[in-house]
């Protein structure tokens, strides 16, 4: 599941094969999902000046003034291939492809492709309304809690999710930082102090940051196969603090799925 961590790690990936190069091919095709079909032919012929992760948006700025945006959502994923080699999905999954000399990326499956340009980029409103990304280097700690804040009566399993307020967690992250930190999901921002709502915003950097490597997303510090997370994905299994049954259930708007222990996370009067 495509989080902060994962971004970021994609954007590595793609940096070392296309940066400096030129594109000698562009294309996109219509997916389910992807409103428009943005013409990537107006990259070719430009050099890749650029490769970024912005909590989870993965931006691909060209010389010519251009730059692709894409959000994987739930299912997209990118590839990289050499030139010839077998693709590992099929062609009618592929959402863009971008061609240079030395390889092929390919994102699959993603529902957001966008072409900007510099003037569209600085207005792009999915980008100027994200609150500070939890793996920049900058990390501002204390406008994300005031933007947490701001959604005092907001869940705060919702509330970590929002993008507007941190970028980067998703629900993986989301169940796991509520777990490590003994805080109902279920409670309103203002339930918390502000201790524990910075205590939730730096476990969700540590993870985020130490799951960038790539492989399995592990929260628990054991690698172990079946080992990895406290709660998210375990359902009507034993807590591995205290034993009593996980419990899962759909939350907010989208109707996302939040894992916790009832006794390590008990529940919080507003």
């Amino acid at each position: 599941m495509p989080e902060g961590d994962t971004i970021f790690r994609t954007a590595e990936v793609l940096r070392a094969v296309l940066l400096g190069r030129r594109i000698t091919g562009a294309r996109a095709q219509a997916r389910p999902g992807l409103r428009r079909v943005p013409d990537l032919s107006r990259l070719v012929g430009g050099s890749v000046e650029s490769v970024e992760s912005r909590g989870k948006h993965l931006l691909i700025g060209v010389d010519n003034g251009l730059t692709l945006r894409s959000h994987l959502r739930m299912s997209g994923s990118w590839h990289r291939y050499r030139p010839g080699e077998r693709w590992r999905r099929p062609m009618r999954e592929a959402s863009a492809v971008l061609e240079t000399a030395e390889s092929v990326v390919v994102a699959f499956n993603t529902p957001v492709v966008e072409l900007l340009t510099d003037a569209d980029l600085r207005r792009s409103r999915a980008l100027n309304e994200l609150g500070p990304d939890l793996l920049a280097r900058d990390f501002d700690g204390t406008e994300a809690l005031r933007r947490l804040r701001e959604r005092g009566l907001e869940e705060l399993g919702n509330a970590l999710l929002d993008q507007r307020a941190v970028a980067g967690i998703g629900n993986v992250i989301k169940s796991e930082v509520a777990f490590i930190e003994r805080l109902d999901p279920w409670a309103p921002v203002g339930a918390f102090q502000d201790a524990e709502l910075e205590a939730a915003l730096a476990t969700a950097r540590r993870l985020l940051q130490a799951n960038t490597r790539g492989g399995s997303r592990v929260t628990t510090r054991s690698p172990a196969r079946g080992q990895g997370l406290w709660v998210y994905g375990r359902v009507q299994r034993p807590c591995r603090r205290c034993g009593t049954v996980i419990r899962s259930a759909r939350q907010g708007e989208m109707a996302r799925l939040t894992y916790w222990c009832p006794r390590c996370q008990a529940a919080r009067a507003p």
